[in-house]
């Protein structure tokens, strides 16, 4: 028997009465059950029906919002991904069968350095600003992803025609994307989508900061900060990798009025042009005569002061270090609090200074720049030392050491600190009033599991400085603004100009400011436009924004926000869960979400984390294809949020077989009904066995729907599964012969309560697995019962108590199950069918258990084909007290012939 096509109208499986007793219709069992297909079919399904459409009309108190992560579109998801994601979308399914309208929308974030990346491998591009726009520009190479292309083979484009290839290589990633997370089965409203670098978050991104900028929350600073010299771009410290990295260590000796060297100890001698001062600690004797006094650098001859501060390291070195503007984040540190003057000499591009700085006035200073001059950083290096060991003033050689020093998250070369104009955002890093706030913020938050919170702590915590959002890039979201052009030509910094909220989105490199003219850019009397781009986080910190219709649907806002959960990933703590927070508290006065899911990471064999960058990851489509999305989803699912989880494919074939366990246990249990009507009717269950397994599956749910709401999915998956195989191996086994009812026309009380028993069980199980298994627990429902088991409502205990009654218990199913097992037990030692009948048993029962197999006798005699005289006894002191079966034995018995096997026709 085939089962029909979900897409085609069935007849009605399931009706009411007027006491609410559900009847339902079997339609279609398969001959043959399989987990073959069912993604395809059933995402099919579920899209033509609307399944997992979002009910606007509902009322902000009966929805369940979800602010998803939005992946970054920049090449293919990984297993990690999918373990994340299915958390998600445990919650999702679960709270939409609570009877919640979910709002679940999918984001891509394909907006950043990534994406650029990408772009310029994969179609052998580089953007250069200068360029004019080409009209139906075709890339050199289409699709050359995972070859080196070096930039000077690169083809240079324009801005706008480099924008347009990052447009369509993501498009067409956020295909592969959805088809893979349709695959999986996230129940995600797919009308719902959006872009980070899309016009509405644009807009969004763009009105957020203007609105910053209006308040003070918002400002620009020409500030020495942390930047990368191979992307050519400011970096943020949540964007910081602190990694050890190989130098040396040179003794270097200045000079004080009287000629007495002062030896220092620097990692970065090719800084020593931008020494602005030495710097010992206040308490440290050795260095006290020189406090106020100067002296003057070796090889370029500056007049430096010596000074006191704490933060110097007695213990470190010669216990004296030279403050270069800048070296390090302690040199910044000291140039502000000490006030010193700026001395770079290093560019944007990792290079010396071309032309030789005003405070280096000595011939031999001038003569010793010339020679660093535009030089990288390590060649320069070099001269210096060569010159630093003629001129006598470098102490024996250098010597290796590893040191700590920064690094962009994305880069492999340590940052330099380089002066530049660059947009900010308070983030209570220079505010300890804001920063108290953002505390509190935190503690108002649900964090799951709790433990995470103290990772938002220590972040907000220990914040240095405010949130730099301004990059240097070109695919991003433009900051909105321009800035007047003085009589000389130059930007008026401190003035921009700003456009009106309902001019938004603009890009200031095309767009012109009103009461100007396009011939006006970059003319005196004019205008130019601020040429950066927004960070990746100060769009993302907006999804909630974005995905809820802050500004293009007031009435959805007002529905969904503040949303009610926020799952990602905890090595984003600092930046993307910490920023939204930011951003939600400064526009709207509150969290942006009630609760937080953090979920931990997927674990190689070796046990280190998986990741792009160390090219350890599991692509998931082959595993989804071989295992099937349930199978993946269980292993998925088995891990709780938080924690480190393996990536294990026995876990995913554990999975599968549960699936398919599924399908075969439910076959079964609907095989008693042909086509005909099945009564949910928990009056019918009259016999003790029935009740107990009942009353054991209503505290399966209890506790389930318990743990699924504090966000325990696999607590709740633990319990219906150890519940599932339970039913399977001692209920099932037992009630069989029961439910079949010998063939008889007329059904018995007993035979009635079995199949009832099993249809409510069947019928609550699958509700309880559907969350995680979506797909069998569908093919199922569909057997028999109307609509999705997605939309139906979860189950709950007390018809199935009413049914159990108030005295049944799970053991009595237990104990009579260890005593069905007690009598296999003796064929399997004899070495038999389980078909062999036995013709005499006496089996001796502990105490506790000696009435619950009493009054399943009948079970237990059918089920363990027990054809002859059957004696329960109570067990005497230590009988049976080793045995494996619940200390129940079979002391005698007597087995019939084999049954002969049937000829294989």
């Amino acid at each position: 028997m085939s089962a029909p096509s979900p897409l085609e109208p069935t007849p009605s499986a399931t009706t009411a009465n007027a006491d609410g007793v559900i009847s339902a219709v079997v339609r279609e069992v398969p001959d043959k059950v399989s987990l073959d297909g069912l993604e395809d079919r059933f995402d099919a399904r579920w899209t033509a029906e609307g399944t997992y459409a979002f009910d606007r009309t509902a009322e902000r108190a009966d929805v369940y919002s979800i602010d998803t992560p939005p992946p970054t579109v920049s090449g293919s998801l990984h297993v990690g991904h999918v373990f994340s994601y299915t958390h998600t979308d445990v919650v999702a399914r679960f709270q939409r069968m609570r009877g919640k309208r979910v709002f679940y929308p999918m984001g891509w974030d394909d907006n950043g350095l990534p994406t650029e990346r990408r772009v310029q491998n994969y179609y052998g591009v580089r953007c250069d600003p200068s360029l004019p726009y080409v009209e139906g520009y075709e890339p050199p190479l289409q699709g050359a992803e995972g070859k080196s292309v070096k930039a000077a083979d690169q083809q240079p484009i324009s801005r706008k025609n480099f924008v347009e290839l990052c447009e369509r290589l993501t498009a067409e990633d956020e295909k592969q994307f959805e088809a893979l997370w349709r695959h999986l089965g996230l129940s995600v409203d797919w009308t719902r989508t959006y872009q980070t670098i899309g016009q509405d978050a644009q807009a969004v991104a763009q009105t957020a900061f203007l609105r910053n900028l209006a308040r003070g929350e918002a400002y620009t600073a020409e500030a020495p900060g942390l930047w990368d010299v191979t992307f050519q771009t400011a970096v943020a410290q949540a964007e910081l990798e602190a990694r050890d990295y190989p130098g040396h260590f040179h003794k270097v000796s200045f000079h004080a009025p009287d000629g007495t060297p002062v030896q220092i100890e620097t990692t970065r001698p090719e800084l020593l042009p931008a020494c602005v001062a030495l710097i010992a600690h206040p308490d440290d004797e050795r260095y006290q005569h020189l406090f106020g006094t100067t002296v003057t650098s070796p090889l370029f001859g500056v007049e430096v002061p010596v000074l006191a501060h704490p933060a110097a390291e007695p213990d470190k070195g010669a216990g004296i270090a030279m403050c270069c503007t800048f070296g390090d984040l302690t040199d910044v540190q000291w140039w502000r609090e000490l006030q010193l003057p700026t001395r770079s000499v290093l560019n944007r591009d990792g290079r010396l200074t071309r032309e030789t700085p005003e405070w280096i006035t000595s011939e031999a200073g001038v003569a010793m720049f010339a020679e660093m001059a535009g030089k990288t950083t390590f060649s320069a290096r070099t001269a210096v030392v060569d010159a630093l060991r003629a001129s006598g003033d470098l102490d024996g050689e250098p010597v290796a050491t590893q040191r700590k020093t920064n690094f962009f998250e994305k880069g492999d070369k340590p940052l330099e600190i380089v002066t530049s104009r660059q947009w900010y955002i308070r983030n209570g890093g220079r505010d300890a009033e804001l920063n108290a706030q953002l505390l509190a913020r935190g503690s108002e938050l649900g964090f799951h599991p709790d433990f995470m919170r103290v990772r938002y702590e220590n972040w907000v915590g220990g914040l240095n400085g405010d949130w730099l959002i301004s990059r240097q890039r070109f695919f991003g979201v433009p900051i909105p603004v321009w800035y007047p052009v003085d009589a000389e030509g130059q930007p008026v910094w401190d003035s921009p100009i700003v456009p009106d909220e309902a001019s938004l989105p603009i890009d200031p490199s095309s767009d012109v400011p009103a009461g100007y003219t396009a011939e006006q850019r970059g003319q005196a009397g004019g205008f130019v436009g601020d040429p950066d781009i927004m960070d990746t986080w100060a769009t993302s910190s907006l999804t909630p924004q974005i995905a809820g219709g802050w500004l293009s649907d007031p009435d959805l806002f007002a529905r969904v926000f503040p949303m009610n959960l926020r799952p990602q990933g905890q090595d984003i703590i600092r930046t993307w869960l910490f920023s939204t927070v930011v951003r939600s508290h400064l526009e709207h006065g509150s969290l942006p979400w009630s609760d937080a899911a953090i979920s931990g990471w997927i674990l190689d064999p070796d046990r280190k984390k998986m990741s792009k960058s160390k090219g350890n990851v599991v692509t998931p489509m082959g595993l989804l294809e071989e295992h099937g999305s349930d199978a993946v989803r269980y292993w998925a699912a088995s891990a709780r949020l938080g924690t480190d989880a393996a990536f294990e494919v026995g876990q995913m074939k554990i999975g599968r077989r549960l699936a398919i366990k599924i399908l075969n246990a439910s076959k079964f249990a609907l095989s008693f009904a042909g086509e005909g009507e099945i009564r949910l009717d928990p009056a019918a269950v009259t016999v003790p066995l029935d009740r107990a397994m009942l009353a054991g599956l209503a505290d399966v749910v209890d506790a389930a729907t318990e743990a699924l709401a504090a966000y325990d999915h696999t607590r709740a998956l633990e319990l219906s599964e150890t519940f599932f195989w339970t039913f399977c191996d001692d209920y099932l086994e037992l009630v069989k012969d029961r439910a079949y009812g010998g063939g008889d026309a007329e059904v018995s009380a007993e035979t009635l309560s079995a199949r009832t028993a099993l249809a409510l069980a069947l019928d609550t199980m699958l509700r309880l697995f559907a969350p995680v298994l979506p797909f069998a627990t569908e093919e199922v429902w569909s057997w028999w019962r109307d609509g999705s088991v997605h939309t139906a409502p979860w189950p709950v205990a007390a018809p199935l108590r009413a049914a159990a009654g108030t005295e049944a218990r799970l053991d009595e199913l237990t104990a009579a199950g260890n005593a069905l097992a007690a009598l296999r037990k003796i064929k399997s030692e004899a070495k038999v069918s389980m078909r062999t009948p036995i013709l005499l048993a006496e089996v001796a029962v502990p105490a506790a258990s000696l009435a619950a197999v009493e009054q399943a006798i009948g079970d237990i005699r059918g089920a363990g084909r027990v054809t002859g005289e059957l004696t329960i006894r109570e067990a005497s002191e230590g009988e049976g007290s080793v045995d494996v079966q619940g200390g129940i034995v079979v002391v005698r018995s007597e087995l019939g012939e084999p049954e002969a096997r049937k000829p294989k026709a």
